[in-house]
């Protein structure tokens, strides 16, 4: 190393500006081990009092992503823009299910590197790892092949991207040095810039169920991110969406699945989904320049539907990646199910007026559905589905309209989570309007 990492650390504990060259060394540092684990819980301390710059945060990403591969595909000759999206992540958000395949069919080509499950979030690795045989840890050789033959793949990160970020994020995880703009965003972001991208779409969420649930600092984290990508060179958007309800009526790994075949055959979706997927796929298409205006790219979007062509696009992802060739003729042979599903009355009839999506969340994790431990395995199987709407009139007995249906393994998980799905949903005498969906953009 150039610079010594305590020398990095005290510059900025005393506020002073780090270089381009200070960042990429310590990034190498942390990479290769020359840094501690103690040293990188002083500089993320010391980010977290004096925070980072635009430009070291810029300089900072760029270094974390430069720690490993970052991929190439100018020998792959590909005849349309290189695109993705990112999520800050919430309950029923399977977005990526279904906008992936719709953009590949719309032309451009959408390298996904994705996460697993956070606390109450869930991960689209894990849902895709709920269809038997899809190999979400296939090689980046693999990975651009099936992205240049199909248009789309969905992986995990590997090792040899943007390694530094691993090691960083778990120290961050355990020393209280997590919630910093700067560097969630570098994390983010570095991620994606290692893809290779030419286009970004972000979608940050708020309200209760999200990260960020105050709308200036989820307007604070989308600003950051946007400035960052744009800063390194890829072009990016983000829209900042409403996360104080489920995004859909399902929520569980199967469940969601289920759910993006079912709505990527044309089939009835929630309303508040099929906007926030049209929303963000409008602006990639429009920003890769695959279309001039917002009409035209929704109704791309939406034929990629009724052609069949998205569907499509979805199954031979599925197949190359492992996964069965008929799981969209058969999804139920494949996606498992519960052995209690089981509905969820209100103890009062009225109408759901608010609803903690944190802890309704936190309900498909007791039920096995996310983890507790890192690591940990989790049961496809189960979830909530058909989770009832915010205005939405509920009603108790059991031929009552249920608040959602509760997929369990048995009994004991049943009754675990309907306590906590009693708890997160408020019923009023009277109906109310459902939340803002898409709160803002930022360019």
């Amino acid at each position: 190393m150039r610079f010594l990492p305590q020398e990095i650390i005290r510059l900025k504990r005393d506020g002073h500006s780090l270089s381009q060259a200070h960042l990429k060394d310590f990034a190498s540092g942390i990479a290769s081990g020359e840094v501690s684990e103690a040293q990188i819980a002083a500089f993320s301390m010391a980010v977290m009092f004096k925070n980072l710059s635009v430009q070291e945060r810029i300089d900072w990403t760029c270094a974390v992503r430069d720690t490993g591969r970052v991929l190439d595909w100018k020998s792959y000759n590909l005849n349309g823009p290189i695109v993705d999206k990112h999520s800050t992540g919430g309950v029923g958000d399977g977005v990526s299910l279904m906008l992936g395949p719709m953009l590949a069919a719309c032309g451009v080509y959408i390298p996904m590197i994705a996460g697993r499950g956070l606390a109450h979030t869930g991960g689209t690795i894990d849902k895709l790892e709920s269809i038997p045989g899809y190999d979400t840890g296939i090689s980046s050789d693999k990975f651009q092949t099936i992205v240049k033959e199909v248009g789309i793949s969905i992986v995990r990160q590997s090792n040899d991207l943007a390694p530094a970020d691993s090691r960083m994020y778990a120290v961050r995880d355990v020393t209280a040095t997590v919630d910093n703009i700067g560097l969630i965003t570098a994390s983010i972001i570095s991620k994606k810039l290692a893809a290779g991208l030419e286009t970004l779409i972000l979608d940050v969420k708020t309200g209760n169920g999200a990260v960020m649930q105050d709308f200036e600092r989820s307007k604070s984290l989308a600003t950051a991110m946007v400035d960052v990508a744009n800063g390194a060179g890829v072009n990016t958007t983000a829209v900042i969406t409403d996360m104080s309800e489920p995004l859909s009526f399902n929520a569980g790994n199967a469940l969601e699945v289920s759910e993006a075949i079912e709505y990527l055959k044309g089939e009835d979706s929630h309303p508040r989904l099929h906007e926030v997927i049209l929303s963000l796929g409008s602006q990639a298409l429009i920003n890769s320049g695959v279309v001039t205006s917002l009409k035209d790219a929704r109704v791309k979007l939406i034929n990629s539907i009724h052609t069949g062509s998205a569907i499509e696009v979805f199954a031979k992802m599925a197949h190359a990646m492992g996964g069965p060739s008929d799981l969209i003729e058969n999804p139920s042979m494949y996606l498992s199910s519960a052995k209690i599903i089981k509905p969820v009355f209100p103890e009062r009839s009225g109408f759901v007026s608010c609803i903690d999506v944190l802890s309704l969340g936190t309900s498909v994790v007791v039920l096995g559905g996310g983890r507790t431990t890192p690591g940990a395995q989790i049961d496809p199987s189960v979830g909530l589905s058909e989770i009832a709407e915010i205005g939405q009139e509920v009603t108790r007995g059991n031929n009552g309209k249920p608040l959602c249906f509760v997929h369990a393994a048995d009994e004991a998980s049943w009754r675990a989570a309907a306590d906590r799905i009693l708890d997160s949903i408020t019923i009023e005498d009277s109906p109310v309007a459902s939340t803002t969906l898409i709160y803002d953009i930022i360019k």
